[in-house]
């Protein structure tokens, strides 16, 4: 795990008990009995761990979207450009348009969470995972994301097939165009399946390797995860010694027809008191 300074926030080469930078000690009074996690002053080591908000990214990109889909709208209602009259592109425009501003809004909400954890407001616990902790917890996710995809995938595969095959004995005419739509949304599928968790493994590789945990929300290396909105909450959450020493949290949220729940494998570095955080997390 890296250690910080506890005064200035300066990433520590090894059990240094003077920090090199600013010369404070680093003796354990800066250790929490609560949670057993290094206390610091999180403001300071934001600025050495340079946390990107990745939320503000998203927001960037879909007020420029909204920006384009507007100016297409208004392209064909000018009678001197070439779209003008395309009701069907200003339609389009006006969706698309609709669309990315919702998008924006809900992931500048989104950003404004995540800056509290960054700035250390809303922190209650708070490390950084070694490149063999990342790894580790990396192959796990891409593990068990693949499991899940698989049997969500032959489920799934077996529905098309049943209901195409249907259809393929009941019409007379069309039989090959219907078993090539078949074959190329199964293959569809498969690639979705199979590749999401080699791209999510990937990029868990190559985060920061920080957690920032939260009572209302959670940046686990480079992923940000909330629970404050309206019927949601944590559901469960517990200490974990498998697939890695940890914490685990099970999260819920409720949409227009269902009740939806995530869940978060956490890895903590030894010596992490992460009983007593999964108990101020439960309260």
């Amino acid at each position: 795990m890296a250690k910080f300074c506890y005064n200035c926030g300066k990433q520590l080469a090894g059990n240094e008990k003077i920090c090199g930078s600013c010369g404070a000690s680093q003796q354990s009074e800066g250790v929490s009995a609560r949670t057993g996690l290094q206390e610091f002053d999180y403001q300071s080591i934001n600025r050495n761990l340079k946390i990107k908000n990745s939320q503000s990214v998203v927001v960037r990109g879909a007020w420029w979207v909204t920006l384009a889909a507007v100016l297409l709208v208004i392209l064909t209602t000018l009678e001197e450009s070439p779209l003008y009259g395309m009701h069907p592109i200003t339609f389009l425009g006006g969706f698309i348009a609709l669309g990315s501003l919702v998008v924006a809004l809900i992931f500048r909400a989104r950003a404004k969470k995540l800056s509290t954890l960054i700035s250390g407001e809303n922190v209650v616990a708070a490390w950084q995972l070694s490149q063999e902790e990342k790894s580790i917890y990396s192959h796990y996710l891409f593990a068990h994301e693949r499991s899940k995809n698989l049997l969500i995938l032959g489920i799934t595969t077996f529905l098309i097939v049943v209901i195409f095959g249907l259809f393929i004995l009941l019409i007379d005419e069309g039989k090959g165009a219907m078993l090539v739509v078949m074959l190329g949304l199964i293959v569809i599928l498969s690639l979705f399946a199979l590749g999401m968790p080699i791209f999510y493994r990937q990029k868990n590789l190559h985060s920061d390797g920080i957690i920032l945990i939260g009572r209302k929300f959670a940046y686990v290396n480079g992923f940000f995860h909330n629970w404050d909105f309206p019927l949601s909450g944590i559901q469960k959450v517990k200490p974990i010694d498998k697939p890695f020493y940890g914490l685990y949290i099970q999260y819920y949220y409720v949409d227009r027809t269902f009740k939806n729940t995530e869940e978060l494998f956490i890895p903590a570095p030894p010596g992490t008191d992460v009983h007593n955080l999964a108990m101020e997390l439960g309260q």
